[in-house]
């Protein structure tokens, strides 16, 4: 099937609100459109939607934030800056895969795209707040919990801080099978 993971854009604003409520609302954690787009302005480039067969079918949106810091959820972004407070870590406030294109890797998927974004920009490190029981997927993709780290109670008590290392990537050693340059 044809997936694609592009840039965030105004006219998907509808299916990001609805799939975050869906994602969010019965637990009390959805913010909301506005709260959502002030995110999005902060760092539109790292803003991403997923294609999957033609329609929508996920989202992920992340910021320049503080290392060891995560937004309030009760907060717009535009309340929350502390400009020149934010280089070197990128914070993955939200990824949210619909329903119908779960179970298909999707969402590291999204998660490698960022990384290798957030690389190009010279970040050092990836945060996110896990929420829902979603740690073991996010230790999985190599982030650690960070326990010491207290987090708004927007997130409620069940949540966690993880970082993930952005060390850049290895190359393979030019003797290695299949190893190949560009010209």
């Amino acid at each position: 099937m044809d997936t694609r993971i592009r840039l965030l854009q105004d006219e998907d604003w509808d299916d990001v609100v609805a799939l975050e409520a869906l994602a969010y609302a019965a637990s009390g954690l959805s913010e909301g459109r506005e709260a959502l787009r002030s995110r999005h302005r902060v760092s539109p480039s790292t803003c991403f939607v997923l294609e999957h067969a033609g329609a929508f079918g996920g989202y992920l949106l992340a910021l320049p934030y503080p290392l060891f810091r995560c937004p309030d959820l009760s907060l717009s972004e535009e309340s929350a800056a502390r400009p020149g407070d934010r280089e070197g870590n990128l914070h993955i406030h939200d990824l949210v895969i619909a329903e119908r294109v779960r179970g298909r890797g999707m969402a590291p998927r999204m998660q490698r795209h960022l990384e290798e974004v957030g690389r190009r920009a010279r970040h050092r490190s990836l945060s996110l707040v896990a929420v829902h029981g979603s740690r073991p997927l996010w230790a999985r993709l190599g982030y650690r919990t960070r326990p010491e780290v207290a987090l708004p109670a927007s997130y409620g008590a069940e949540a966690v801080y993880m970082t993930k290392s952005l060390e850049p990537a290895a190359a393979p050693p030019a003797s290695a099978p299949g190893a190949r340059a560009r010209s």
